[in-house]
């Protein structure tokens, strides 16, 4: 049995969801993009044959993971009650000099405002977002070594 949700059938054991982008090239390295029923654009630097009109795909990469992480962080957080007044994620990554350039370690700063935060549940938090949850960790961990911290801010 299927239940749908704005035409989309949802994720169960048996039935695996499809996901798609469409991108369109506007023109040099620039591309519209279509994502979730949302619009933006991708373009590269100047640098090599840009316009500098939107974010680069590797970057984007950094923010699939951040807000990933970022998302199921907050979910868990919530679910342990820990009273947390904010939460900001920052993910850096290492892109390697040779071709393909790509990433080979990223690294992910938690930075959870609020009194006392249970630094064990905060760290559990963390594990469990990026060793079961965050799909986007899975997927990047088979060629991407991902670190990460917290700090805590008052």
């Amino acid at each position: 049995m299927f239940t749908f949700d704005k035409n989309r059938p949802k994720a169960t054991k048996h039935h695996k969801m499809k996901d798609s982008v469409s991108l369109s090239l506007r023109g040099n390295m620039s591309f519209d993009v279509e994502v979730n029923g949302h619009r933006m654009t991708i373009d590269s630097s100047r640098e090599f044959g840009g316009n500098d009109e939107g974010p680069r795909p590797k970057s984007l990469m950094l923010v699939a993971l951040g807000g990933c992480t970022g998302m199921d962080m907050a979910s868990i957080l919530r679910k342990m009650r820990v009273p947390f007044e904010g939460l900001r994620v920052k993910v850096e990554g290492n892109i390697t000099g040779d071709h393909p350039r790509h990433f080979d370690t990223m690294h992910i700063v938690y930075f959870i405002k609020g009194k006392n935060i249970p630094a064990d549940k905060a760290e559990l938090a963390a594990k469990l977002s990026q060793e079961k949850y965050c799909g986007v960790s899975y997927s990047y961990r088979a060629s991407i070594k991902i670190t990460h911290e917290i700090i805590y801010e008052d």
